[in-house]
Formats: C-alpha cells, structure tokens, sequence
C-alpha cells in the first residue's frame, strides 16, 4: 500500500485589492500602499492576524490558511534585452542565445543596477510596514536563479526584518521561471550558487541536483507551470506549520500558483512586485 496526499487551495477574498478575481494589476502597481491591505486603519495588520488565526481556530483538523507574499525578482539583464529588441523578436531569436556582444543575459542572469535598487525599495517598503506590525514571514522559500537570489538577499539578508535565528531561505527548484529554451532560464550548478549564496543562510531544498537537469531545449508548457506550482503549494500545506510564508521567484511560477487555484493571471510589473494572498489549503491523505 501506499499513502496518496492530496491538496486542494484556494484564495480567500476580502483582504487585499489583489485576491478580487477582477483587479487590475496595472493600476495596483508593485508595491501599493500596505501591500494592497484594504483595512486603513492604524492596527490593520493585528486585526489581520486576528483574522487568520480566527479562520484557523474554526477551521477543521485536514484545513488551515496561510498568508504567502509573492515576490518577483528585480530587473534583470534579460529584462534589459527583451526590451532592446522587443517580445517578437526576443521570443524568436535572441532569447535563445547567450549575449549580443552588449548585454549578457544567459545563462542564469543576475539583477542590474535597477534591480538592486528596486529590492532595496522593496526593503524599505517592508520595514515601513513593519513598524505598523506587519507579520514578517518566518518561512521563505527562493527559486534557484539568481536574479531571485539576489532579490531575497536585498530584502531580507541586508536587513532586520528577520532575526539572525529566522534569516533563512530554502532553493526549490520547482520555483524556477517558466523553464526551456530561453538561455536566461537555465539556471548555475549548486556549487556556483551555494558560493554566491552561502549557507546557513540559503539552504537547499533535499535532493537538489548538482546540474540544471530541468531546462531542454523546448519551452515548458503552461500545464506544467501550474503542476510545477500545485506540488510546491502541497508541500508547504502538508509539511509547514508556519502561517506567513514568502516565495521569491518569477511571474511565470506566480501565475501557476494563480491558476492551480483557478484564477485568473496577475500581471506584476517588471521590478519588485509583491503579491499578498490569504490561502486557504484542504489537505488529505489516503492509503491507497
């Protein structure tokens, strides 16, 4: 016999202006005004917290719900170049490639000086919220490619949002961005990133593989993005006892997450974009 798990999620609307179905993205921005919290008022993240360990309490024992911060990285070189030469042409040409003679963009590229500077922004967005009680989350997770990477170190290492007992991140590697064919979606082997990312801080997820064993010359499909996405989402609802999780990655894996749970695409802009959502996950396991 063999145990089956199995995880159904959902978002719980009325928190954020980003959980209505309908919001417009652009008009929300990257990082609007207390992460898009729709309560104003002075105590909005205690009653918040309130909130959520209410859901919990009433919730039955195979149920709970989390609040998980999406972040996309900063801009990085390939950001730089698709702009150069525009989506058709970048899809058709130069994505598969490594550089122009210019920019460099793959394989696995880093944030520009743009991007530094839109995670330090982010940082300081958080720490404003923070002194109005934000819960800072305690649990992190990070996609392996390094413009992600470096987005969590600029707002979570290079501050004190979190203790240096808390100040982890693990590296899954199903958080990658929409994977293949694009040379700047590949990602560097381990040991490259553990010497720019050193433990303990960043701490692989178990069975992380030395070489990029994922990328192919062929672009993931959708279908897979959002399988990729659900069996994160099951892992932390299965394993994870914390209540505020953040997930550094990319939009196309924030999407997945979007439509595992039958929702609409979110276009976050390009920058440090921040998407808060209360999650509501049914966990339940057979032997099958």
């Amino acid at each position: 016999m063999r145990r089956g798990l199995y995880v159904s999620m959902q978002i719980v609307t009325g928190f954020f202006a980003q959980d209505d179905p309908k919001a417009d993205a652009a008009a929300i921005g990257a990082l609007p005004a207390r992460f898009g919290l729709l309560d104003e008022s002075p105590d909005r993240w205690s009653t918040l917290a309130k909130r959520v360990d209410d859901l919990n309490a009433a919730a039955s024992d195979d149920t709970c719900y989390k609040l998980f911060f999406f972040v996309r990285h900063g801009e990085g070189h390939h950001n730089v170049a698709e702009r150069k030469y525009g989506r058709e042409s970048w899809d058709a040409k130069w994505s598969k490639l490594n550089t122009d003679g210019e920019i460099v963009w793959g394989p696995d590229p880093d944030l520009t000086s743009v991007g530094i500077a839109q995670a330090e922004a982010a940082r300081r967005f958080w720490e404003t919220e923070r002194d109005h009680g934000v819960p800072v989350p305690l649990k992190q997770y990070a996609s392996p490619l390094r413009r992600a990477l470096s987005t969590w170190r600029e707002i979570f290492e290079k501050s004190e949002l979190l203790s240096p007992d808390t100040r982890r991140v693990t590296i899954v590697e199903y958080l990658r961005e929409h994977n293949g064919e694009h040379s700047c979606d590949m990602r560097s082997p381990r040991t490259t990133i553990a010497r720019q990312f050193e433990p303990p801080v960043y701490e692989f997820e178990d069975g992380f593989s030395e070489e990029d064993i994922l990328w192919t010359n062929e672009r993931e499909k959708p279908e897979h993005i959002e399988e990729r996405a659900r069996t994160v989402l099951g892992r932390i609802f299965a394993q994870d006892d914390e209540t505020y999780i953040a997930i550094t990655a990319h939009s196309g894996i924030i999407n997945g997450f979007l439509a595992a749970m039958g929702r609409p695409r979110y276009g976050l802009p390009t920058g440090v974009g921040i998407l808060p959502l209360v999650i509501k996950g049914h966990v339940r396991r057979e032997i099958l």
